[in-house]
């Protein structure tokens, strides 16, 4: 039981957690290229700041709406795969450690994404979609790579954290082992 409500829990705190990264992380984005989110996330989202209270609050649901998903999937990736370890005490353990993983690697992801922009992308040009007529066209690209390689780095920092997850099942059965032949 105490292993299912970790599991239900992990679920629910990644979603949670992800979402409001996403607020702080389009907050910092919007602010390096407003024109990122006035000329494609509003648009994308079908997002009026007249509706919800101005640019920042507006800001702050597209950074929710478009993170929660994918702590919801690290969440039961990584909720799902602690059901495997031996008790709940392990298993709430490398959960909480899982989770720093994939948080550190998308944070690092993202900051590597902006010195990517900044000091290749931005001289040699992009080749994907850009608005016509951008104002600040070198901070639109910053700002889309940044929100690029911030879900590389979810998908990067839960494939770790789910080979930290197979090492500490394999040390599990090791210690077992080892503690079983002791007592022969």
């Amino acid at each position: 039981m105490r292993k299912f409500f970790l599991f239900s829990s992990t679920f629910l705190i990644s979603a949670l957690i992800a979402g409001v990264y996403g607020i702080i992380h389009d907050q910092i984005t919007y602010t390096i290229s407003p024109e990122y989110f006035t000329r494609f996330k509003y648009i994308q989202f079908n997002a009026n700041p007249e509706m919800f209270g101005g640019n920042r609050v507006t800001v702050g649901i597209i950074g929710f709406l478009a993170s929660w998903w994918m702590g919801a999937i690290t969440g039961l990736v990584v909720g799902g795969a602690g059901l495997f370890l031996k008790d709940h005490i392990l298993m709430k353990k490398v959960i909480i450690q899982s989770l720093c993983i994939v948080f550190v690697v998308t944070f690092s992801f993202a900051w590597l994404g902006l010195f990517v922009s900044k000091f290749y992308l931005i001289q040699t040009g992009v080749d994907w979609w850009l608005p016509e007529n951008l104002q600040n066209k070198s901070n639109f690209v910053i700002a889309g790579t940044i929100h690029n390689f911030s879900y590389a780095g979810g998908v990067i920092g839960l494939l770790i954290s789910l080979i930290y997850f197979m090492k500490k099942q394999f040390d599990t059965k090791i210690n077992k082992q080892a503690s079983d032949q002791n007592e022969h």
